[in-house]
């Protein structure tokens, strides 16, 4: 009898202690959650995506040289897209409706390997931005910045290339460029390889400020690239002629690239989508 009760005894601690720790593990959850929540809401930031619809975002109205607007949808809490229908080459962008001028831009970015998309910034209809490359393949680059529709001018100082054993992405690494472009500052090629997490979610930040913006470029907290449009001089770039294009605002966009070299399936996610404007 003695050693019943005392069985009894301990199974009732540990059913104790593992209540204890279940309700621990909400709690900081819980806790957590709405700490985000409280700090979003001090720090002036707004969500994007509510990470159940597409509401507040809309396709480019009308073909643009990438397509008639590609296959966006909202599922497992991001924004997905693909191509229409999916290896047809035809590709396109999904824009905010709101449009910005000034901000701190954050998200997360999960592209599958091959593909070309872009993170949009200050974007019309017609898919002409300043853009932060996500061209996630052989000779691609992430997180540099791109005059797409805006001359083509190119900020990247390395391309990237994929280390592939038995079929599958292991790791990235740095191509140098011949010529260095002139902007404020550029990561390494190698550091940025060491610290982009390949098969996973990273994190990004865009800062843009100003008429002729200086746009600053982090991924996973370390600074990729400052780029500034009022001191920038390489070829392709006309700062009057884009600004006129651009004025000072415009939408966040996302991009599905056209053409063939868009594997078929394969998909650019984004998520946690917060701005703050400045």
């Amino acid at each position: 009898m003695q050693f019943l009760i005392f069985g009894t005894i301990e199974h009732m601690k540990k059913q104790t202690r593992r209540h204890f720790l279940r309700r621990s593990s909400v709690g900081a959850v819980a806790i957590a959650t709405s700490s985000s929540k409280l700090l979003a809401k001090e720090e002036g930031f707004i969500d994007l995506f509510d990470g159940k619809t597409l509401k507040g975002w809309h396709k480019n109205p009308q073909r643009i040289g990438h397509g008639t607007g590609g296959v966006w949808k909202a599922e497992d809490g991001c924004i997905t897209g693909e191509q229409d229908p999916p290896g047809s080459g035809n590709g396109g962008i999904l824009l905010t409706d709101a449009k910005f001028g000034d901000f701190d831009l954050r998200l997360d970015i999960k592209p599958d390997w091959g593909v070309c998309s872009g993170l949009f910034l200050r974007s019309n209809n017609k898919g002409q931005c300043f853009q932060m490359m996500v061209d996630y393949h052989d000779g691609g680059n992430v997180g540099h910045i791109y005059g797409e529709g805006t001359g083509g001018f190119n900020t990247r100082p390395f391309d990237i290339d994929g280390k592939i054993i038995d079929g599958k992405l292991v790791g990235l690494k740095p191509k140098p460029k011949g010529e260095k472009p002139k902007i404020n500052y550029s990561i390494s090629g190698e550091k940025f390889c060491s610290l982009y997490k390949v098969n996973d979610w990273n994190k990004v930040r865009v800062k843009c400020v100003g008429k002729h913006p200086k746009i600053i470029t982090w991924i996973n907290g370390e600074k990729v690239c400052e780029f500034d449009a009022a001191s920038y001089s390489g070829s392709g770039f006309d700062r009057e002629k884009i600004t006129q294009t651009l004025g000072t605002k415009g939408s966040i966009a996302v991009q599905v690239h056209g053409g063939g070299s868009w594997p078929k399936g394969a998909k650019c996610r984004w998520r946690n989508i917060r701005i703050k404007e400045l």
